[in-house]
């Protein structure tokens, strides 16, 4: 009978145990994106009371990288000479000395420019250049020969190589609606791009060596190296950096660079920065009128300058020294809760006179986080907004190092214990199979008590 009994406690123990949850180690994961600003074009914030005669057209803050106005941004369009700054790009990517390395122009590359109306900077047959005058005269008066015989040179003789590179670099720079035919900019069904994409590739070309120097240059003297006594004064097709052009009507002493470009196909198209006050912009239009007397593009240019320039500051909305959230902490001596701030300082385009106690902060933090945490750990993240529109994500990290206290943690650990339901289950279980056990063993023993006295009676 005992052993019935143990085996039936048995039995229903392991019955109990098998229904229990099998608790997995294991923490969700905390985003390890860097802090990112968003695109805040179209949003109401960043409408301008101005009309554009320019058909596409993309305003960034070059500090937060944050795009602040478009119009038709992704609309497929024609870039003429803007073509320009992929072609410089290319050079640069595939040139390791542009100072020492010669090209020499050739009948071919002459043959391949008369009677296409290019604009030119009119280098001679025979006439041997650096490669690094080749980019003034390419950039400067927008000269196509220049363009051409730098990627035939490139190409090793075949322009559809070097066009290839532009097409592969145009995706690595995570441009989706452009393909290039040319290094020039001549009208081609096939060859098209964005404002967006346009504004892509003018970022990147920012960075390289020469660029921001050669784009903001009004007039360059070319002499070829195999010729000292020929000089060549070539000028800016960009009225807005040359005060003397057009009689100084569309020079802004704030806009730097980059690159005009027109056809009829194309319209009128122009690229440019401009820098005042401590923030910097990058400006892309394509698509005005070229019936117009008009240079539509750069009207278009100043106004959106001065519309974003006068209505928008830069603003810090969040300091690496300033505290922005705090989590609930486990396992740590004497404290509850850890202070978590931006990894990095986070600036933001507001509106004139709105200071960061405009911002709303919306963390995403675990409900609580163990002990041991080291100063700078990330934690979370933080999403930052204005006007309910987002501003930036930065992550959050630990703005100190918390050790483990194992005291707490035991103490801590064996209350879970105690408190968890599964526990208390158990407890419950064994507490009932006790008093099953009494009650039967109580009911066994009786039993066999009154078996024994029957037995004696049965004797007499």
């Amino acid at each position: 009978m005992k052993k019935r009994l143990l085996s039936l406690l048995l039995l229903l123990t392991v019955g109990v145990a098998s229904c229990l949850p099998v608790n997995a180690a294991g923490s969700s994961a905390v985003s390890s994106q860097a802090a990112s600003t968003a695109t805040q074009s179209g949003d109401s914030m960043f409408k301008p009371n101005v009309k554009l005669n320019s058909k596409a057209a993309e305003l960034v803050n070059l500090d937060t990288d944050t795009t602040v106005f478009e119009q038709n941004s992704n609309q497929k369009m024609y870039p003429a000479s803007t073509t320009k700054i992929m072609t410089f790009i290319i050079i640069m990517e595939n040139i390791k000395n542009v100072d020492t390395e010669t090209v020499t122009y050739t009948d071919a590359e002459k043959k391949q420019i008369d009677g296409t109306g290019s604009s030119t900077a009119g280098l001679k047959v025979g006439e041997k250049f650096s490669v690094h005058q080749l980019l003034y005269a390419m950039m400067v008066p927008s000269g196509n020969d220049a363009a051409l015989l730098l990627a035939t040179h490139i190409g090793g003789g075949s322009v559809s190589k070097f066009v290839d590179l532009m097409n592969k670099k145009a995706k690595a720079l995570g441009c989706t609606g452009t393909h290039f035919s040319n290094p020039d900019g001549l009208h081609d069904e096939n060859h098209y791009t964005t404002a967006h994409d346009l504004a892509l590739m003018a970022k990147y070309a920012l960075t390289l060596n020469y660029f921001s120097e050669i784009t903001n240059t009004t007039v360059y003297n070319l002499t070829p190296l195999n010729e000292p006594t020929v000089m060549r004064q070539l000028t800016t097709t960009n009225a807005m950096i040359d005060r003397g052009a057009e009689g100084g009507a569309y020079y802004n002493p704030y806009v730097k660079g980059i690159k005009t470009g027109h056809t009829d196909e194309a319209g009128r198209c122009l690229v440019t920065t401009a820098v005042y006050g401590g923030c910097t912009y990058l400006c892309v239009l394509m698509g005005a009128p070229t019936n117009s007397a008009t240079f539509g593009e750069m009207v278009d240019t100043t106004a959106l300058y001065r519309w974003v320039y006068n209505n928008f500051n830069l603003v810090q909305i969040a300091s690496s020294k300033q505290p922005i959230w705090e989590v609930p902490l486990k396992y740590a001596w004497n404290r509850d809760s850890i202070i978590l701030c931006p990894e990095k300082d986070v600036t933001a385009v507001l509106p004139e006179g709105v200071s960061a106690n405009s911002v709303e902060v919306t963390p995403n933090v675990p409900a609580s986080v163990d002990a041991p945490v080291q100063k700078g750990q990330v934690i979370g993240t933080a999403t930052l907004t204005y006007a309910k529109q987002k501003l930036a994500t930065v992550r959050l990290v630990a703005n100190e190092t918390i050790d483990r206290s194992e005291l707490v943690h035991s103490a801590n650990t064996a209350k879970e214990i105690f408190t968890a339901p599964w526990f208390i289950a158990i407890l419950a279980v064994i507490i009932v199979l006790v008093a099953v056990y009494v009650v039967l063993a109580l009911f066994y023993n009786r039993r066999k008590n009154t078996m024994r006295k029957v037995k004696k009676y049965k004797r007499f």
